[in-house]
C-alpha cells in the first residue's frame, strides 16, 4: 500500500526526461533562441559599432570575423553543458507549474549576475572591468530575454512531449540556424 505522496513521486519520475532527450531538447532550444535573439540584438543594439569601442575592441571579435558569424555552430556544445547541469535538477525544473521560472532564475543568477570571473554585466564585471556600467547593462537586453526563452521553451517542450508539431518547428528552426551560421562562416 502506497501513501498518496509516494505514488505521486513515482508518477513524476516516470515523466522525467532522459539524459539524451533532455540533451537534444536543450541543444535545440538553446541554439535557436541564441540565434534568433542574437540576430535581433546585433541588429537593434548596433553590435558592429559597440564591439569597435576601445573598451570592447580589445577582447571582442569584430564584425567580419568568421568565428563571430559562425557563433551558432558552437551553441550545441553549450546546450549540452546546460543539459548536463539541468539533468540532476530535472525533478525541480520539469513537470512543475513554475519550473520554467526556477530555471530562468538559475540561468540569470549563475550565468549572468554571478558567474565565476568578471564578464560584463556580472557583479564582478561591474567591479573589475573598465567597461562602463551602462554598456554592461545594455547587454541585459539580449541575454536576459534569451535566458527567459530558453527556460520557458525548454520547460514547455519537456512538459508537453505529446506536441509533435513542436518537434518539427524547433527541429526546422535548429537546422536553419545551423545553415545560416555555416553560410556566415563560409562567406566571412
Amino acid at each position: 500500500m502506497r501513501c498518496k505522496g509516494q505514488s505521486e513521486n513515482i508518477e513524476m519520475n516516470d515523466n522525467q526526461p532522459s539524459l539524451l532527450g533532455l540533451s537534444v531538447k536543450t541543444i535545440v532550444v538553446h541554439t535557436v533562441t541564441y540565434f534568433v535573439i542574437g540576430l535581433i540584438a546585433s541588429t537593434y543594439l548596433d553590435y558592429e559599432q559597440r564591439y569597435a569601442l576601445p573598451y570592447l575592441a580589445c577582447w571582442m571579435r569584430q564584425y567580419g570575423d568568421p568565428l563571430l558569424t559562425g557563433g551558432a555552430l558552437f551553441q550545441p556544445l553549450r546546450g549540452l553543458v546546460f543539459a548536463l547541469a539541468f539533468y540532476p535538477l530535472r525533478e525541480v525544473l520539469f513537470g512543475k507549474k513554475n519550473g520554467w521560472l526556477i530555471l530562468w532564475w538559475l540561468l540569470v543568477a549563475i550565468g549572468i549576475l554571478a558567474p565565476f570571473g568578471p564578464p560584463p554585466g556580472s557583479i564582478e564585471g561591474f567591479v573589475y572591468t573598465v567597461i562602463p556600467i551602462s554598456a554592461q547593462v545594455t547587454g541585459y537586453l539580449e541575454i536576459v530575454p534569451q535566458a527567459l526563452l530558453l527556460a520557458a521553451g525548454l520547460c514547455y517542450w519537456v512538459n508537453h512531449p505529446e506536441k509533435k508539431w513542436l518537434n518539427w518547428v524547433l527541429g526546422i528552426a535548429f537546422v536553419i540556424s545551423i545553415i545560416f551560421a555555416l553560410l556566415g562562416l563560409l562567406m566571412g
